[in-house]
């Protein structure tokens, strides 16, 4: 006969580690709000001489980009979702991949022109710089709003079905943009002002990808519970290794092929949609499906 008091106490082993559970994905998501305050922190102490900071700035973004991924799928693999976590994670979002890159964009793309230009157009562009970045934390902040209220969002151009899409590029994919780029250039900051309206129109060009309905690939279709997963170890490795000796260019190639992709594939669609199957009548005299 079982002693229903050794039950109740043998019971209690599991129960703890449930909750124990529940806590690792918030553990990351801890990390990536400390990255993206490491990130502020090391962006403001840029400068032309120390350009050191704002590489670091960058690097702290990327990891904070690993971080939010990995407390969602432990969440996911676990089972452990909360609304706790998803609350959180929303509001560390808002930091790292908000107002972490926008002060990054700003301080290393255009506070640091030369102060011997011409004092006007050097105000003006700073001054038109700042506005773009807060246009970027907008929009960051908004496409977050929006996932969360969205139950089912669906792209304006529908990809394979069975298929798992971003409607619009994912915050961190826009932070992580900013970020590679800085990477890339080693941080050395902007000092050419012809280079300034450049970099204005790619952080505009990330913030209305943000809240667009364009459709970008989603990390969640890769499936980890799959009985094949040596195919993955493999590529997972071949891709560290290549990040670990050429980060700046692997992840630069990345995050742009990450963007391009999206916008060739809204364009395709529209080429599609435009052109007329055979039997079918021109797209002109056809009602549009928008």
């Amino acid at each position: 006969m079982n002693n229903p008091f050794n039950r109740r106490a043998t019971d209690k082993g599991p129960r703890r580690m449930r909750k124990g559970m529940y806590i690792l994905p918030s553990l990351f998501t801890i990390g990536n709000i400390g990255a993206g305050f490491y990130a502020i922190l090391q962006a403001v102490q840029g400068s032309i001489s120390e350009p050191t900071h704002f590489n670091n700035a960058a690097i702290a973004i990327g990891f904070a980009v690993l971080f939010d991924g990995l407390d969602g799928t432990i969440a996911r693999l676990t089972n452990t979702s909360s609304d706790f976590g998803r609350e959180l994670d929303s509001l560390a979002d808002v930091v790292t991949f908000g107002v972490a890159p926008a002060v990054l964009a700003f301080m290393w793309g255009l506070h640091q022109l030369p102060r011997a230009m011409d004092p006007d157009l050097r105000h003006n562009l700073v001054q038109f710089g700042a506005i773009v970045s807060f246009l970027f934390l907008a929009a960051g902040a908004a496409r977050l709003a929006r996932f969360n209220i969205t139950l089912n969002p669906q792209p304006s151009n529908p990809g394979r079905p069975g298929r798992k899409y971003f409607v619009g590029i994912p915050i961190p994919g826009g932070a992580g943009c900013i970020a590679a780029t800085v990477h890339f250039a080693g941080g050395v900051p902007i000092t050419v002002w012809w280079l300034t309206p450049i970099w204005m129109a790619f952080i505009l060009v990330l913030g209305f990808l943000m809240v667009s309905t364009w459709r970008f690939w989603s990390a969640k279709s890769i499936d980890f519970r799959s009985r094949h997963p040596f195919r993955l170890i493999l590529v997972i490795g071949l891709l560290v290794a290549l990040i670990w000796n050429w980060s700046r260019y692997v992840l630069f190639f990345l995050a742009l092929f990450y963007l391009l992709s999206g916008v060739f594939a809204r364009l395709s669609f529209a080429m599609r949609k435009g052109s007329p199957s055979p039997g079918q009548a021109p797209a002109e005299s056809s009602p549009s499906h928008d």
